[in-house]
């Protein structure tokens, strides 16, 4: 589940922007032309109507260019983060991490040491399983954990997506408008039942594979029954 947000202070807030201003304007060559532009057609049209109707709009403009400014800036910036996302490990996680909702984001619940990796997520439209990676080794790993999970989610939908850009895989940039798009099949309720089944699931020990070490093994004869005399 997405952690609550911490209170940001106006200052704190004015920096984030600030970071995303350069980011953005850093991945995006369209991105200064068109903010200079959301700056300077609303003040010049601030300008007419104050000249034509007095200064009443002025403040009216000033916000108006705030605004556009702003969903430019929003914009632009969505874009460009999808693009600088586009084939890191753990990407499409940290997407599902930041989207509003309650998304309950499991990442990396089965990795190789090759970064290939499904995450798991379970919301309102069911069970997501997201698999980064190369796509012939990924597919075995989406493959056991479909397995793993259909015997315990029950009548919850299970969908999973392969992130990459070949064929039937899902571009990154658009995994969250394919997820947002999906039907809302579970209540709330349903959410947080079947998140305490799948967290029970996944924190069961498993036995090491191989030979028991000595030092761990019973003493011989710890198992024998005893004979009543």
């Amino acid at each position: 589940m997405a952690k609550p947000q911490e209170k940001v202070s106006f200052g704190q807030r004015l920096k984030q922007i600030g970071m995303v201003f350069r980011f953005t304007a850093k991945q995006d060559r369209w991105f200064a032309p068109l903010a200079a532009a959301a700056v300077l057609i609303p003040l010049a049209l601030t300008v007419v109507a104050v000249i034509l109707w007095g200064w009443i709009y002025l403040p009216i403009g000033i916000l108006l260019t705030l605004l556009a400014v702003l969903i430019v800036l929003n914009l632009r910036s969505n874009k460009a983060m999808m693009n600088a996302a586009e084939g890191q490990p753990g990407a499409a996680a940290q997407i599902m991490e930041s989207m509003r909702g309650d998304w309950r984001v499991t990442p990396a619940v089965s990795s190789t040491t090759q970064m290939d990796m499904v995450h798991l997520v379970i919301g309102r439209p069911g069970v997501i399983l997201l698999a980064e990676g190369n796509p012939q080794r990924v597919r075995g790993l989406l493959g056991q954990e479909k397995r793993r999970l259909a015997k315990v989610i029950g009548t919850a939908p299970l969908h999973d997506y392969m992130i990459g850009q070949g064929e039937d895989e899902l571009p990154i940039r658009k995994l969250r408008m394919t997820l947002m798009r999906l039907p809302r099949s579970l209540s709330p309720k349903d959410v947080n039942a079947l998140d305490k089944r799948l967290k029970a699931l996944t924190a069961r020990p498993q036995m090491p594979k191989g030979a028991i070490p000595k030092n761990m093994r019973p003493p011989r004869g710890a198992f024998r029954q005893t004979r009543g005399r």
